[in-house]
């Protein structure tokens, strides 16, 4: 028998049967499906991630306090100690290295701002003017942070679009007084719509001088200090000499955790990666489960076609011929169930994608083939034993359905 006609026979008999060869379809389809978009969303959050820390700027090294060890834990925490907090004097001496370009300290908090009645709670940054160009932030109008000491206070703000909106409306705010808790400052730029950064929504952020959030918080304290190398190679150098600077002005102390943007969007990537693939081999054990219905259908397919079966043997056909039959049935099935499952995996993704637009979700090259490759496997592995059971019939007992 001809591939053709091995082909056509198969064909005809799944056609014959069309509620079962329909249920194996959408069981080995659902399967695939599953791996796709769990796998989709997998890789859109790895993406989402490594997208979010290359938004921060380029050539960053970023400074920390308290020292993290391998285990990601803090050992003083576990003794009571508290990690000792940078100051302004630790992110100036940074400046020392020959490595670094600009340092921009960061400082956070909370504040009520208002204008008039209008009024609302803001989260307020302090940093000096080089967070512009760490950051790769852009004016929407006005000015950023005037350029000065850091340790300089001054009373100016720039704003993020929501919070013109929202408490200054269509009236021009550059140049306006806006309160932040008891104090005033007058506001010199607005940001571009930039979105969100790390958690961080730059249209609902107020920017001040670190000074003036030292002034308005009464605190000392950074969160942690931008550090932007002079190129990419200088990159680990400037991590090495800022790691070694804060432990000379730190009295010999290894107490703050020196990390480079590419490190962490590395750790973050290879863990989102193992996630991934975690998630896809969990969504694959489907495609196992409707490994074995196929089998079983195609055992209840073998004693219901008996008589078939010795037919075709009393006629001549070989026991590989038998086998042959079988298998090309399984294979339509995984197939079409292959099929009908990435179409279903991709139409899913996109739905995703529409409703989370801000995630990238798209499945892997490497998790569309396996998936495919899968079910396909699947469903011809598990066709052997009725393959094998059908082709060890005896004719005359086949043919008296016995």
């Amino acid at each position: 028998m001809k591939l053709n006609d091995t082909l056509q026979f198969a064909s005809t008999s799944l056609n014959s049967s069309r509620s079962r060869s329909l249920l194996m379809i959408l069981a080995m389809s659902i399967g695939v499906a599953a791996v796709v978009i769990l796998t989709a969303l997998g890789e859109g959050a790895r993406l989402y991630v490594v997208n979010q820390f290359t938004s921060l700027g380029t050539n960053l090294v970023i400074v920390f306090p308290g020292r993290s060890e391998t285990a990601g834990v803090n050992p003083g925490m576990l003794i009571g100690q508290i990690p000792r907090d940078l100051v302004l004097d630790d992110a100036m001496a940074i400046l020392r290295s020959s490595a670094v370009r600009r340092m921009a300290p960061l400082a956070i908090g909370a504040a009520l701002a208002s204008n008039g009645p209008l009024n609302r709670e803001v989260t307020v940054l302090g940093s000096t003017a080089e967070l512009l160009a760490i950051r790769h932030m852009t004016m929407a109008q006005g000015q950023f942070l005037p350029e000065g000491p850091a340790d300089a206070a001054s009373p100016v703000v720039v704003i993020g679009n929501t919070i013109k909106q929202e408490l200054f409306g269509v009236e021009n705010a550059v140049g306006s007084w806006l309160h932040l808790g008891d104090r005033r400052f007058r506001v010199v730029g607005i940001l571009s719509s930039q979105g969100t950064a790390m958690g961080m929504n730059t249209d609902e952020l107020v920017i001040v001088p670190v000074a003036s959030a030292h002034m308005l918080f009464n605190t000392q304290n950074l969160i942690r200090i931008l550090v932007e190398a002079k190129s990419r190679e200088d990159i680990e150098r400037a991590r090495s000499q800022s790691e070694e600077i804060l432990f000379r002005q730190h009295g010999g102390e290894r107490d703050v955790t020196v990390v480079t943007q590419d490190a962490m969007v590395a750790t973050f990537d290879r863990i989102l990666r193992t996630l991934t693939i975690a998630v896809g081999g969990i969504a694959a054990i489907s495609l196992a489960v409707a490994g074995v219905l196929i089998m079983n259908v195609m055992l209840i397919a073998v004693s219901q076609r008996t008589q078939e079966i010795g037919l075709l043997k009393a006629l001549g056909a070989p026991p590989a011929q038998i086998r042959r039959l079988f298998f090309a049935e399984a294979v339509l099935l995984s197939l079409a169930g292959s099929v009908v499952g990435l179409l279903l995996g991709q139409l899913g993704s996109f739905v995703i994608g529409q409703i989370y637009p801000s995630l990238p979700v798209a499945a892997p090259w490497w998790a569309i083939i396996a998936a495919f490759s899968t079910a396909l496997g699947t469903g011809i592995v598990f066709s052997v034993w009725p393959a094998r059971r059908a082709a060890q019939l005896d004719p005359v007992l086949a043919l008296a359905r016995r």
